[in-house]
């Protein structure tokens, strides 16, 4: 007789360091990826982009192209499948167009799709796409983004684009202390290790998909609309992702690829160069903010205005919202935030890492530092007096609010950072010919949860086996919820077994907003713990085992209405070398509340990874456009320079305080973007201690620093 295992005493897995799951696949290459899992009959298909950026197509010259070596099909405007793109997407928002590939011939962007290009082999696709012949009808185009355009508007985006309260030019009359600064970001790509790639075929009217995703149900979703099928009609796939930073999501290669493949009668796949990366999978936009900050003699503000413009495609409208992180930071008297954008032929931004909170942090920071030098406050002394009681919005309640403890972790008579004994003078310490100086800057990012559904069984054998559609993005997503899964259960967590990444499995959350482990922590950790209150010990397991179906969604919506983010604060010391310009993270330290730490070593992993990110931003990473052909310059890891391990200091820590989430039943928050929020802050902070300098716009080149001067450079 097989009867339910018994379930031994073991200690608390949530908390407790653990090595990836799929570690040691990973490594060895067992693991595959969407570019890796063969076919039979596979085809392959490349993208042929636009070489203008505003026109139209006034001819595809296919001939020659199918009489190459290998070719089977060119798709274009004039033969491709017609899609349905009127409706709105899970995720309460349209489909980008840029996805909704070869339905039209107009151009609104250089890097548009035009062409597909299916033959036998890579090679023989490559070969043919670079032959093929597109020939356009060029119209003007404008790419400069700049802060007095006169089309920009206010957008709402996720979140409202205006939010405004009290008299603001009339307290900043009355304020003893006035900062009014303008400050910029360029266009930041995602830069991922593992290109976008698809691969799609139909069996009986069903299509099939495996893909690199982080939101299994959301693109199974948007394909449905697509293509106009039930949703049982689709099946996606993604189980490893070589990163995704929020740009992976409904992308050209999958919807190419299922034409294709629909044309065809046989599986084709989509994968895309690292410089088609650069066009056709969404960026950050670059942005124009102005902070006004007003504050009186004690430093306690009195008014407070972030404004943030960004750019976005003709197509379609995309909110970079820089201005939010001040809607949950500061209040004021006088409150005023505003995001608003301008519709440019450029190709359209999407979400990455932190959206809104990245950019925005920096240019809220920075100014909140300016304003303790007029005020004559020590920058965290500053921060501490502007701790907001309520949302200075919403007004709603905090569910936990921990800056200050953060702050207190790792600053005033700090054992970790050191910041009491900082001079707050700047320009004055040296070594050698490099200027010393150190920053700090506050952090937030929402903490949301999406409905999410999971299914766990009880097997003949003694395990027990998980079944959500989660994406593990290299976040470490497998382990945490084999810990959850583990404890809820209270068994050794050899015994759980967890599979992701099939959409079959039920709608779930996407891995995006750090909102992913939170999702899919709290469906599998209610299933695993209805299921443990059935297995009563010597209850007789039927073959197939027992399984419980959990779904979260009306737990989530009986959430009382609260702020609820997590937290931190970020440190940083540079050196500036006076004579080159160049400029050196020595040492970085992040301190954050982010609930409950599921797997410290994965934890400290995303969280340096966010900081190392927040280097790049401040130092580093710039994408250019040429205004003469709307094209950027250098679109690849030659031209973009991403912080490599020459560029990051040895000593980055990570630590966080205890913070507890009293409405998450695994008590999580997220983790994936908070890291990178203030961090490019905190250098900057740091630059301007080390020369006496400002530097107002990202990243901080040595050209620009030599340009600027300060301190005796």
């Amino acid at each position: 007789m097989t009867v339910a295992p018994q379930r031994p005493a073991v200690p608390g897995l949530v908390g407790t360091a653990h090595t990836r799951v799929e570690g040691r696949d990973k490594v060895t290459g067992a693991a595959r990826y969407g570019g890796d899992i063969p076919f039979a009959g596979l085809a392959h298909g490349m993208l042929v982009l636009s070489t203008v950026a505003r026109g139209r197509i006034r001819s595809v010259d296919t001939g020659p192209v199918l009489a190459m070596p290998g070719v089977l099909t060119v798709l274009h405007h004039g033969n491709a499948t017609r899609l349905n793109i009127d409706y709105i997407g899970m995720l309460g928002i349209p489909p980008d167009p840029t996805a909704v590939v070869f339905q039209h011939d107009r151009v609104p962007h250089a890097g548009w799709p035009v062409a597909l290009v299916v033959a036998e082999t890579p090679e023989q696709a490559r070969a043919a796409a670079d032959a093929l012949t597109v020939t356009y009808e060029a119209e003007p185009h404008d790419v400069a983004l700049s802060a007095d355009r006169p089309d920009a508007y206010p957008a709402d985006g996720h979140m409202p684009g205006t939010t405004e309260k009290g008299d603001l030019e009339a307290e900043l009359a009355a304020s003893a202390h006035v900062v009014d600064a303008e400050y910029t970001t360029p266009e930041e790509h995602h830069a991922m290790m593992e290109p976008h790639v698809a691969t799609a075929w139909w069996d009986g009217g069903r299509l099939d998909m495996v893909d690199s995703d982080q939101g299994i149900t959301w693109v199974a979703d948007e394909l449905a609309r697509m293509f106009s099928l039930e949703p049982s009609a689709v099946r996606v796939r993604s189980e490893h992702v070589g990163g995704g930073f929020g740009s992976k999501g409904v992308r050209a290669p999958q919807v190419a690829a299922a034409m294709a493949a629909a044309e065809l009668g046989r599986p084709v796949r989509v994968s895309l160069t690292r410089r088609q990366m650069f066009s056709v999978t969404g960026y950050r936009s670059p942005t124009v903010q102005r902070v006004r900050l007003g504050a009186g003699s004690d430093g306690r503000l009195r008014a407070l205005e972030h404004t943030s413009l960004n750019q976005t495609s003709t197509v379609h409208e995309f909110v970079e919202p820089g201005a939010g992180v001040a809607r949950t930071m500061y209040d004021a008297t006088a409150h005023r935030t505003e995001n608003r954008v301008v519709r440019l032929d450029v190709p359209s931004p999407t979400w990455m890492r932190a959206p809104g909170e990245a950019p925005g942090s920096f240019a809220l920071e920075c100014a909140l530092d300016e304003l303790a030098e007029k005020c004559g406050l020590d920058p965290i002394e500053l921060r501490l007096r502007n701790e907001p009681e309520t949302g200075p919005v919403s007004g709603l309640p905090f569910a936990g609010r921990n800056v200050a403890a953060c702050f207190r972790e790792g600053a005033p008579g700090a054992r970790r950072f050191g910041w009491d004994a900082r001079d707050a003078r700047p320009g004055v310490r040296r070594d050698g010919r490099w200027l010393i100086g150190t920053g700090t800057a506050a952090a937030s990012f929402p903490a949301g949860t999406l409905p999410s559904t999971a299914a766990v069984t009880a097997e003949a054998d003694g395990t027990f086996t998980v079944r959500i559609s989660a994406s593990d993005i290299g976040t470490g997503a497998r382990t945490a919820l084999t810990l959850i899964a583990a404890d809820a259960l209270a068994v050794p967590s050899e015994r759980v077994r967890v599979h992701l990444g099939d959409s079959d499995f039920g709608p779930s959350g996407i891995a995006a907003g750090s909102m992913g482990t939170r999702s899919w922590g709290w469906a599998v950790a209610a299933a695993a713990e209805e299921l443990r209150e059935r297995l009563l010990p010597g209850v007789e397991l039927p073959p197939e085992g027992i399984t419980v179906r959990s779904d979260t969604t009306q737990a989530i919506a009986a959430l009382a209405a609260k702020e609820r983010h997590t937290w931190g604060a970020q440190f940083a010391e540079v050196a500036v070398d006076v004579t080159t310009g160049e400029v050196r993270v020595r040492r970085m330290l992040g301190v954050f509340a982010a609930g409950r730490i599921v797997n410290p070593l994965t934890a400290r992993n995303q969280l340096v990874g966010g900081m190392t990110w927040g280097i790049s931003m401040a130092l580093h990473e710039e994408a250019v456009r040429d205004p003469a052909s709307g094209a950027l310059y250098g679109a690849d890891l030659a031209g973009y320079h991403v912080a490599t391990h020459a560029d990051v200091p040895p000593d980055v820590e990570a630590v966080w305080v205890d913070d507890h989430d009293p409405d998450d039943p695994v008590g999580i928050k997220g983790i994936g973007e908070v890291g990178i929020v203030g961090a490019a802050a905190a250098v900057a902070n740091a630059v301007w201690h080390a020369t006496g300098v400002r530097h107002r716009a990202l990243p901080i080149r040595p050209d620009r620093v030599l340009r600027a001067g300060g301190a005796d450079a």
